[in-house]
């Protein structure tokens, strides 16, 4: 509990008023899948008999970050491969016990992965990269006619383009960076032929976006966790940790492609919980698989 709460709680124990239960205060990052996933976490919150309130889109991975760590929020969905990089600024080495020993110094606890890993990738428009030949990161070298468009938080990454682009031999291709939204549209109509995409995005099937293979491994795992104060009620403490290995990637796809559909990140998080009222938003799994890369 946060000493305000504390107090507050105090003074009212003291006049034989029972305390208001604090309203968990969960943050977003301003993608879909970060929406459902917050959403996720309000219904069980509530399902649970708490308070819990969701601020959509409030920016990317530091804004989050602070956010958190100020009070402003209580917990937010976040990914290994991020916290270990723009986080903790640790190398890709090092185990989640590591990583949760040095967040917890910092007042900061994290939940077991939920059971998928979204990584980064780089896609392009199936047409362009058959007809190049372009299967894999390494192929893009042969190409430096084209157009890259990433999201300013992509190339500002640790794990992001320019570490990548050293590893590959890509320094020669031309970057521009544009809001992540407008990349695929962009990347269809052939105004961009590159662009970075989470691996779970119901997107890349829409849109016939092929994954291009990491053959050197330079991303590292982005499981799925939740991040959270210390200080947060056990109760809620609780719910987080009941999320544990409970996604899978592929209805973590289906999830976002609902999404995607209805723009009702509520409705589609419903789905989890079996909500048949929100039943004429559930896909199908093949419809919702990856585009990778196939003959």
């Amino acid at each position: 509990m946060k000493p305000l709460a504390q107090a507050l709680a105090l003074s009212l124990s003291l006049v034989g008023i029972p305390p208001a239960a604090a309203t968990v205060e969960i943050g977003s990052k301003a993608f879909t899948e970060s929406y459902v996933l917050a959403e996720l976490v309000v219904q069980a919150m509530q399902r649970a008999g708490l308070e819990a309130t969701h601020r959509p889109g409030m920016g990317g991975t530091i804004i989050l970050w602070q956010a958190l760590r100020g009070g402003g929020i209580d917990t937010y969905p976040d990914y290994t491969g991020t916290i270990r990089e723009q986080i903790l600024g640790a190398t890709l080495a090092g185990s989640s016990e590591e990583m949760r020993s040095a967040l917890a110094e910092l007042g900061i606890g994290m939940t077991a992965p939920l059971g998928f890993d979204n990584t980064y990738a780089l896609v392009m428009h199936r047409p362009m990269a058959q007809r190049l030949g372009v299967r894999t990161i390494s192929d893009l070298a042969a190409h430096p006619e084209l157009k890259v468009g990433l999201s300013h938080e992509f190339l500002e990454r640790r794990d992001g383009w320019w570490p990548l682009a050293d590893r590959y031999g890509l320094e020669t291709l031309e970057v521009r960076g544009l809001e992540h939204a407008l990349a695929y549209p962009a990347v269809v109509r052939g105004e961009l032929d590159v662009t970075e995409a989470y691996s779970t995005d119901a997107k890349l099937a829409e849109l016939d976006l092929v994954t291009l293979e990491d053959d050197l491994d330079f991303f590292p795992r982005y499981e799925a966790v939740l991040l959270y104060r210390l200080d947060l009620d056990p109760a809620a403490v609780r719910v987080l940790e009941s999320f544990a290995d409970r996604l899978d990637e592929a209805r973590m796809i289906e999830l976002n492609a609902a999404a995607e559909r209805t723009r009702d990140y509520a409705a589609a998080a419903s789905l989890y919980f079996g909500n048949t009222a929100a039943g004429s938003l559930s896909v199908g799994r093949v419809a919702t698989r990856i585009a990778r890369w196939t003959l």
